[in-house]
């Protein structure tokens, strides 16, 4: 199957051919229909590889220091290499997907999956999440990578209503990083709201907020930006025409200051904290959803009693690998709305027309365009929502897990991935190694002493595929595999 990959080194993107994911237990294995960029986060990506070494370490302080700290105990030659080799290592990129379901890891496949047949890597679901009951067929959301087939946790799922598209649902995991910055403001009806930042989750948090009965003000320098949330409901300041967004929020407010703010912006000044600050009224709220400078002056918070809040992506559930991995869904009467459950609100504004994403669409590209199409997330020419299209393809390709490497640099990459394909087995004397787990510390001890000792590297596996296609092209193995039981049968 195809994936798209980033290089972190230098920015640049590439589909690569990766072996079809394992399938874990209580997984989803997804034939990918849809996906859609996300053009904040993924250019921000995009503009990291693109920057020198000394720019990537003023964007990641936090990074700088745990390099620091590894150079005072291990050295710095070990530490040196340890760096290039995590920023060799490529980035899938991707987390607003849309599919069918191939099979359902832990249980058997029950139907037809859009001309897939029942795949071998299914097995026993496990039935905890709130939306357990996948069946092979359904057509779904999920925050899976920009590939051809995904393996994604049930409880980061999603099932489509029927009048909703597959291009619409691709805006769902985005909207639902908008829908819990406005949960986390609690609005009430009539109550004036601010956005600042006009991007996808600016506007999507716009419309949800109208939706919900709010005034919003919206904050941008983009006309074009500007004209959408105005389509929407929204009153706008022009900050590209010089407009004071403090003199519009006062008017905004009747002179009370707004009663929340949401932040949806990317950038590295202090400025929307602060401003927000300034416009809102007495205890008011500001939700920060956006990636912003943190500098915080105690004296606009301290003064007003403002509270300020960062939200996490999607909602409750996030990086909880008891409920993501291990799909245990929490209690609806504690927690009504996790991250999965916010998935299933978008899907519902969707399809009873209350949210309406096909003003956001300003590009289509098929997934062999993929690179044009982060060219122009990199570039000057003006984007939003830019979807990717998946065509298909035989089941047998799509479902394939194991790849052979013939474009291998390696003299004994080269050799075993001759004999493989032969069918032959070296000679006795030649020891021939295999490698289950390509990490850090596979990629950066155990295989390259392996090599430097002269034995042939055969196969690698890895469960996601991605890690697997990178050391196998590094050090010359034959093939990658996410088959771990081929392997040991090898």
């Amino acid at each position: 199957m195809k994936q798209i990959l980033q290089n972190l080194k230098d920015g640049s993107t590439a589909i690569a051919e990766v072996p079809c994911p394992q399938v874990g237990r209580g997984d989803l294995l997804i034939r990918t229909t849809r996906t859609l960029i996300s053009a904040g986060t993924e250019r921000m990506l995009v503009d990291f590889g693109k920057a020198n070494p000394l720019e990537k370490a003023r964007q990641q302080p936090d990074k700088v220091r745990q390099v620091l700290e590894k150079v005072k105990t291990d050295g710095l030659a070990p530490t040196l290499a340890a760096v290039r080799n995590k920023l060799e290592q490529p980035l899938p990129l991707g987390y607003c997907h849309v599919g069918v379901v191939a099979a359902v890891g832990g249980g058997r496949p029950v139907a037809d999956a859009g001309a897939l047949p029942p795949s071998p890597l299914a097995g026993e679901g496990r039935g905890e999440g709130g939306q357990s009951a996948f069946a092979v067929g359904d057509r779904v959301i999920s925050n899976g990578k920009h590939a051809e087939m995904v393996s994604v946790p049930v409880n980061l799922c999603a099932r489509i209503p029927d009048n909703v598209t597959d291009e619409a649902a691709a805006f769902t995991v985005i909207g639902a990083i908008a829908l819990q910055g406005i949960r986390l403001v609690a609005p009430t009806l009539g109550e004036a709201v601010v956005v600042t930042g006009l991007g996808l989750i600016g506007l999507l948090t716009v419309q949800l907020l109208r939706a919900q009965g709010c005034r919003v003000l919206g904050i941008d320098l983009d006309p074009a930006k500007l004209a959408l949330a105005r389509r929407f409901g929204a009153e706008t300041v022009d900050l590209a025409a010089g407009q004071d967004p403090l003199a519009v929020a006062t008017a905004f407010s009747r002179g009370r200051g707004v009663d929340a703010v949401i932040i949806t912006a990317a950038t590295r000044s202090n400025e929307p904290v602060h401003q927000a600050a300034q416009m809102c009224r007495q205890r008011g709220r500001i939700v920060l959803v956006g990636v912003v400078g943190l500098e915080l002056s105690r004296a606009d918070f301290f003064e007003k009693e403002l509270t300020f809040q960062v939200s996490c992506s999607y909602g409750p559930g996030r990086y909880d690998p008891r409920y993501e991995a291990q799909g245990l869904d929490y209690p609806i009467g504690f927690v009504r709305w996790t991250e999965q459950r916010n998935f299933e609100a978008v899907l519902d504004l969707l399809a009873a027309g209350r949210l309406d994403v096909a003003p956001l669409v300003s590009h289509r590209f098929a997934l062999a365009e993929a690179e044009r199409a982060y060219a122009v997330v990199g570039g000057a020419e003006p984007s939003l929502g830019i979807v990717l299209e998946y065509p298909g393809g035989e089941a047998a390709r799509l479902l394939e897990r194991t790849v052979v490497l013939g474009d291998a640099n390696h003299h004994s990459g080269r050799e075993a991935g001759i004999q493989a394909r032969a069918g032959q087995v070296p000679a006795p004397s030649t020891p021939t190694v295999s490698f289950i787990g390509a990490g850090n510390y596979a990629t950066g001890v155990l295989i390259p002493a392996f090599k430097a000792a002269g034995a042939v590297l055969r196969t690698v596996a890895s469960s996601g595929g991605v890690s697997g296609v990178h050391a196998g092209r590094k050090f010359g193995f034959a093939q990658t595999t996410t088959d771990t039981e081929a392997l040991l049968t090898d």
